[in-house]
């Protein structure tokens, strides 16, 4: 095992925090391939709708899972790939314009046009995430995704930035360094989904990608080829465990059991169903039972409350009737039963239930679940950057570096790389 190939993902999620140590395999830079070393997770107390809301807690949560996902991988780590997401993040397009005096347009040119079109003012209380090309134009030509060895006299760039809360980003990233681990990079959280479970054929053609965790549902619109959209409902999982506790007066430890063991997110599924769940007991209540239709038609409302707000999102960008991939669903709640029926209904497209394990290799069984969609994804940007040999792209331990300088080096590298979304 190469120290100098290991890369290490970080979802802290509102309800759970996962950790996954890999290995980079195969032919550097061509074919890079994951090699799931360890996985570790904890139950997060700390965040509130992915905001960081008790640093002790979180840096706790932190601790266990990397600590698990080292002690199966076999091997230490000391910086991370880490997802953010929540309300707080924004995008915009901005554009950059150069003059090229009707030579061919170089990589120089290039990189000056995506500059001119990154220096859009943030407020000081943002920072920049992601500045990822969308499309370039040569004079009048539109729609061109590589301008390189073209002849033209202006070069133009169209560029989506995404902006994220300084507050938030700074409050993860010292919880993560209280857990003794550096942040290599932050990466937003529905991205570095799509990596592990879009195809490029999916993002050519016109593909949503629903990220539904606990605190929020992450939306990401991608259309030939490239993100056009990013949006946020601030409903989860954890507001349709809620609604089993006021639905059946039970505890939120007893609703999340009844919904990962019983639960359905379609209710015409459990139409001809004569299962009855036994509830668990009390003093007051005694014992109880239930039709699991019951149980179904409180999860069906929550979640198709949230399918119609997402709707909306896509039908508000301009995006409705131009999916031809349908829908994707990821994440944790999507693993519930009839998850993907409920939403075809809504979204009317096709949609499917994307999990990540067909994306590595090594122990990819114990990432075979929606919920380790953001995780591996991380992972897998993170391969990508030591594939293309960014500076201290790696995660493993090193000597005689200093991790600061490093992070400083690979975060001016990082503002001349395009983004892989």
């Amino acid at each position: 095992m190469n120290p100098e190939r290991l890369v290490a993902g970080l979802d802290i999620g509102s309800s759970r925090t996962t950790a996954i140590i890999a290995e980079v395999v195969g032919d550097l830079p061509k074919h890079p391939n994951l090699k799931v070393l360890g996985v570790g997770q904890s139950r997060t107390a700390g965040l509130r709708r992915g905001v960081v809301a008790d640093i002790e807690e979180t840096t706790r949560s932190i601790t266990k899972a990397m600590q698990d996902a080292e002690r199966m991988a076999g091997v230490t780590v000391d910086h991370v790939y880490a997802g953010i997401a929540g309300e707080h993040v924004q995008a915009m397009t901005s554009s950059g314009v150069v003059a090229v005096n009707g030579d061919d347009v170089t990589r120089a040119d290039v990189e000056r046009a995506n500059e001119v079109a990154r220096t859009q003012a943030i407020p000081a209380d943002r920072e920049l995430l992601h500045a990822i090309p969308q499309e370039y134009r040569v004079d009048k030509n539109h729609g061109i995704r590589d301008p390189i060895g073209m002849v033209g006299m202006r070069l133009e760039t169209e560029m989506y930035l995404v902006t994220i809360g300084a507050s938030p980003a700074t409050n993860l990233r010292r919880a993560v360094e209280r857990a003794g681990y550096h942040v290599r990079e932050l990466v937003l959280e529905p991205l570095a989904s799509a990596f592990s479970v879009l195809t490029d054929d999916e993002k050519e053609l016109g593909v949503a990608l629903v990220e539904m965790g606990a605190g929020t549902t992450d939306l990401a619109v991608f259309h030939e080829g490239k993100i056009r959209f990013l949006g946020t409902v601030a409903f989860g999982g954890s507001n349709v465990t809620s609604d089993i506790v006021h639905g059946l007066g039970v505890t939120q430890a007893d609703a999340e059991t009844l919904k990962e063991s019983y639960g359905c997110a379609y209710e015409p599924m459990m139409k001809d169903s004569h299962e009855v769940i036994q509830l668990p007991s009390t003093v007051a209540q005694g014992d109880r039972q239930i039709p699991r239709e019951l149980l179904a038609h409180i999860i069906h409302q929550r979640m198709d409350e949230i399918f119609e707000m997402v709707n909306r999102e896509i039908t508000g960008a301009g995006f409705a009737g131009r999916l031809s991939a349908g829908v994707v669903l990821t994440g944790g709640a999507s693993a519930i039963p009839g998850a993907a029926e409920l939403a075809a209904d809504v979204f009317g497209t096709g949609v499917r239930v994307g999990s990540p394990a067909g994306s590595v290799g090594g122990l990819s069984d114990s990432v075979e679940s929606p919920r380790f969609a953001t995780v591996v994804g991380l992972a897998l940007y993170g391969g990508q950057r030591l594939a293309l040999g960014v500076p201290g792209a790696a995660s493993g331990k090193r000597r005689g570096v200093s991790a600061p300088g490093v992070d400083r080096l690979a975060q001016r590298v990082k503002t001349w790389l395009q983004d892989f979304f």
